[in-house]
């Protein structure tokens, strides 16, 4: 049974990561900050995600046969639930009145359930004996995983930032789009985590660090889209 120590040390190891991202995130919006208590949902709603998706992914495991088809469900459900958990809660939100708060309110989602996900894969090394293997997991994640989710959800935050000004239809094919891309996204780095040998990670970690500059260029872009005068 784990300890209280435990279960503290998993938490921080988890969340406090992905604090310190949400943190350098929110300055990319630096001008039009959106309220505190708007980004707390949002996050809170990703960490809660997590518990519904787990049941679901043990759900659909058993039916599917490869490794790969497994991790590509999941990487889909993943990325379906952190929008819905988003669209529900944040996105609907007045305080989203600018293309790129649409993609703050998506990675703020993806921080939380990457700091519950995180919290949850340190749980087995931190109650273990070898401190050196907690530090390389929570590192792993770190720079990994948890980027990944920034980058994909951020995904569907640009293509919703893109349709902004644009008309309910078009809205609707725009965030399609951008679910599709956060799935490939995913699928597409399990893929590569899959069948890597362990020494060539770093080439898969630099193409999701690749994506983020590509991300932080198409924020600026975001920042300068207007509305249409008529």
């Amino acid at each position: 049974m784990l300890g209280l120590e435990t279960v503290v040390a998993a938490a921080l190891g988890g969340v406090l990561p992905a604090l310190a991202w949400l943190w350098f995130w929110r300055r990319e919006d630096a001008r039009h900050p959106e309220p505190r208590r708007v980004i707390a949902l949002a996050f809170f709603a990703g960490m809660v995600t997590v518990a519904l998706v787990i049941p679901v992914e043990k759900f659909v495991a058993p039916y599917l046969a490869t490794s790969t088809l497994i991790f590509t469900a999941w990487s889909a459900i993943e990325e379906i639930f952190k929008y819905m958990a988003a669209r529900f809660t944040v996105l609907r939100s007045r305080e989203n009145d600018e293309p790129i708060d649409s993609v703050i309110y998506m990675v703020t989602v993806a921080l939380g359930f990457a700091a519950a996900e995180n919290t949850l894969f340190l749980l087995s090394p931190v109650s273990g004996e070898s401190i050196l293997q907690t530090v390389m997991t929570g590192n792993l994640r770190f720079v990994g995983a948890t980027l990944l989710h920034v980058l994909s959800s951020a995904a569907i935050g640009v293509f919703l930032g893109l349709a902004f000004y644009k008309r309910r239809t078009a809205k609707r094919y725009y965030t399609f789009a951008g679910v599709i891309l956060a799935c490939i996204l995913h699928a597409s780095f399990n893929f590569f985590i899959l069948n890597t040998a362990e020494g060539d990670l770093l080439i898969t970690f630099s193409f999701v660090w690749l994506g983020v500059v590509v991300l932080i260029a198409a924020l600026e872009y975001l920042k300068r889209i207007r509305p249409r005068l008529r």
